[in-house]
């Protein structure tokens, strides 16, 4: 292995190349990613709602019901929902 000012050349390059490959498979997993968005979208289904679902499903179940309880709160503080309209707290508390 060949050491330049202390740095293990060949090392180097390995870490490089294995990060170039990632970065190709990462691209082309974008790419069939927007396909499977792009047919959904064909069928009907609308994208923005289906990366929220995607980015709601990642989330922890405890931070989930937090934003849920905190768009709720903003809602009806911004007049956005009837105030004779449940709560998401007030539907978790009638299911239980």
């Amino acid at each position: 292995m060949t050491n330049v000012a202390g740095i293990a050349a060949g090392q180097l390059r390995s870490f490089i190349e294995r990060i170039e490959h990632l970065e190709e498979e990462k691209s082309e997993l974008i790419t069939t990613i927007s396909e499977v968005f792009a047919e959904a979208k064909s069928t009907g289904f609308e994208v923005k709602v289906m990366r929220q679902l995607i980015r709601m499903r990642k989330m922890k179940k405890e931070d989930l019901a937090e934003q849920e309880e905190l768009l709720d709160l903003y809602r009806h503080a911004l007049g956005m929902v009837p105030n004779d309209m449940p709560t998401t707290n007030d539907l978790h508390e009638a299911a239980a």
